[in-house]
């Protein structure tokens, strides 16, 4: 499929006010994964005043399709019923058995240091948190809850269904998928990999690049679901299901 082609089939539809911009959206759109990778990175890494950036971006990645998109806007990015509800079924099932592998490679890998990829998550838990008196069930619920509504809708919404299409008016699907799902893996060194210490940002080079690596796999996942069912639901399906497995195993092995 030619670059000609690939847009006409992918155009989608803007609201009056930013068709009058006239800017491509496939620009606007990496300037916009480049803000909620920097709100991403202050809300994970900053300090306790700054960490409601996090939810905010992604609120505003959820929000951005009504913000900008017109209805048929919306179908084009996959707001959608899936073609068959069997996908559903499918990707929660991807989700939870990728979470698992994740898991297993850390443990083969790391232990339970803190080269394992859901300890670092897990720490993370205890600096949004004064967790002293609480018992496993409670915070179990009080993480996951967040982790099943917060970012597998925004970043789904956002990487598999506006980026996507948005970068498919310029580049050809397959390009776009590769640049999206490199994105999505490099702004998850937030949660695994970049340290902020008293010397500043420290990177774990092994571990790292092995989680951007594992979180690039996973988008490849959550993106030939979006497109073998032509929705976002069943991506969305399995991120969130790869969360709760995550905190499963956070919670019932790593958390001391």
């Amino acid at each position: 499929m030619n670059l000609q082609a690939s847009a006409t089939t992918t155009a989608l539809s803007l609201r009056a006010p930013w068709r009058a911009l006239g800017a491509e959206l496939w620009r606007s759109s990496l300037v916009l994964a480049a803000l909620f990778i920097g709100l991403r990175a202050a809300g994970t890494l900053g300090e306790h005043p700054v960490r409601w950036l996090l939810p905010l971006g992604f609120v505003a990645m959820t929000a951005l399709p009504w913000l900008l998109l017109t209805a048929p806007g919306r179908r084009a990015i996959g707001l959608q019923a899936p073609r068959r509800r069997g996908f559903m079924l499918i990707g929660i099932a991807a989700g939870a058995l990728a979470a698992t592998l994740c898991f297993a490679l850390g443990i083969a890998l790391f232990g339970h240091g803190t080269g394992h990829w859901f300890t670092s998550v897990a720490n993370s838990y205890r600096r949004t948190l004064d967790t002293s008196g609480m018992g496993l069930l409670q915070l179990h619920l009080i993480f996951t809850v967040p982790a099943v509504l917060f970012s597998p809708v925004g970043e789904e919404l956002f990487f598999r269904g506006l980026l996507q299409r948005a970068l498919e008016q310029r580049f050809s699907p397959t390009r776009s998928t590769l640049i999206e799902a490199g994105l999505f893996g490099l702004v998850h060194l937030c949660h695994h990999g970049l340290v902020l210490s008293a010397n500043g940002l420290q990177l774990q080079p092994a571990s790292a690049t092995l989680w951007v690596l594992l979180m690039f796999a996973t988008a490849l996942l959550f993106a030939w679901l979006r497109r073998a069912s032509d929705s976002l639901l069943p991506a969305i399906a399995s991120h969130a299901a790869f969360n709760v497995t995550m905190n499963a195993f956070i919670f019932a092995v790593l958390w001391t």
